[in-house]
């Protein structure tokens, strides 16, 4: 079955009491029994709802995984992962990552004695070179957010697996229409289904995906027990959501792929960070595991000032100021600001990642309006 069918059948089955074709919404908090222990396969809303089974269904099937568990959020999902550590473990994390991820290592889990080295992933002799006796897990982002750095998933879980680390890809920024890094040797794959997968900015979101009962077991046991769980209309919008994924998708590459062309060839515009063009240092091993580029572009003004890039931000029309990414509108964010603002300004400019920074989440539009949108605010913002 190919990818674009998996978006519509995989893991679906017309509901059985009815024969509806769109999972039904089961708002429900429990479960009536026949006898003590006696159920249908759901007892209490917190560990299982049919609406959720039928999510985590459909994103097994589309990263080719064994099993997924939705969560109430990407964090949540981060969360539960963490949780398979022990004091005196070790993780090694790209250095250039969301600062959501950055805050819940930090501030949250190594106040429990779990050490995060913060690693340049392009380098495969740096990461060799950050594996300790204690090293349990290898954390990557790719794309990164928000420098749209690449890194190698194969040559990566398989230096993990040498050192018996367990490998996890946050797949949020390419979603599984274009990477799919369980098939490149990953252990398991995180999302905030908030993104691309729901692609409609109309929910919060997470998962995880992996072929690895113990992995998915643990998951399991965080679910029923912390209870950081999804609605049923989270995970009907998302499912809904899911259906369109390889069309919008597709429309976004389309677009980032011109808007990044025509950055690239402005007087007023510097560095252009986008996977597709010939330039980027990791465009090879990009065009390599995925089957396209992204929706996602950053950028500077060749005046390389905070003050600009803010008023640039402020002048777009069509571009909605705003955190998140992976709708069908077209966004423009700050990251030094908003997504990244709880990394200190230090540790953001030692990855590179300046105040000047401009990301662009590129949704669906008519790419002649979005050409239109950047060309006026680039106009107003350097009149």
């Amino acid at each position: 079955m190919k990818f674009n069918t998996k978006t519509i059948h995989a893991g679906q089955k017309p509901e059985e009491t009815t024969g509806a074709v769109m999972p039904p919404v089961f708002f429900t908090s429990t479960y009536a029994q026949e006898a003590p222990n006696q159920h249908k396969g759901h007892e209490y809303a917190r560990v299982t709802n049919p609406t959720r089974t039928a999510l985590e269904n459909l994103l097994a099937g589309l990263e080719e995984a064994h099993h997924a568990c939705a969560f109430a959020s990407g964090c949540a999902a981060m969360d539960a992962l963490l949780k398979m550590l022990r004091p005196g473990d070790h993780v090694i994390a790209t250095n250039d990552l969301y600062g959501g991820s950055y805050r819940l290592f930090t501030q949250v889990f190594e106040p429990y004695g779990i050490r995060f080295s913060f690693v340049d992933m392009s380098s495969l002799d740096g990461v060799r070179n950050a594996f300790t006796p204690n090293t349990r897990m290898l954390w990557i982002e790719t794309p990164t957010n928000p420098l749209l750095n690449i890194v190698d998933i194969s040559a990566l879980a398989e230096e993990a697996a040498s050192h018996k680390a367990v490998t996890i890809v946050d797949n949020t920024f390419a979603s599984p229409a274009l990477q799919q890094p369980l098939l490149l040797g990953a252990d398991a794959v995180i999302h905030s289904t908030t993104k691309y997968i729901g692609g409609h900015s109309d929910l919060i979101g997470g998962a995880v995906c992996t072929s690895h009962d113990d992995i998915y077991e643990n998951l399991v046991f965080q679910t029923k027990t912390t209870g950081a769980v999804p609605g049923p209309m989270d995970c009907y919008l998302a499912l809904r959501g899911v259906k369109t994924l390889a069309l919008r998708v597709q429309r976004s590459c389309e677009n980032a792929r011109t808007l990044a062309e025509y950055l690239t060839g402005h007087p007023d515009v510097g560095d252009v960070r986008f996977p597709g063009l010939p330039t980027h240092p990791g465009h090879r091993i990009a065009a390599r595991q995925m089957k396209d580029f992204g929706g996602m572009v950053s950028f500077s003004l060749k005046k390389d000032d905070k003050q600009l890039a803010e008023r640039f931000m402020s002048n777009t029309r069509i571009f909605t100021l705003a955190e998140s990414l992976g709708g069908v509108e077209s966004l423009v964010s700050h990251p030094a600001s908003m997504t990244h603002a709880s990394i200190p300004k230090k540790v953001r400019e030692a990855t590179g990642l300046r105040d000047s920074l401009i990301r662009l989440s590129v949704g669906i539009e008519d790419i002649d309006d979005l050409k239109a949108d950047i060309k006026m605010a680039l106009s107003i913002t350097l009149a």
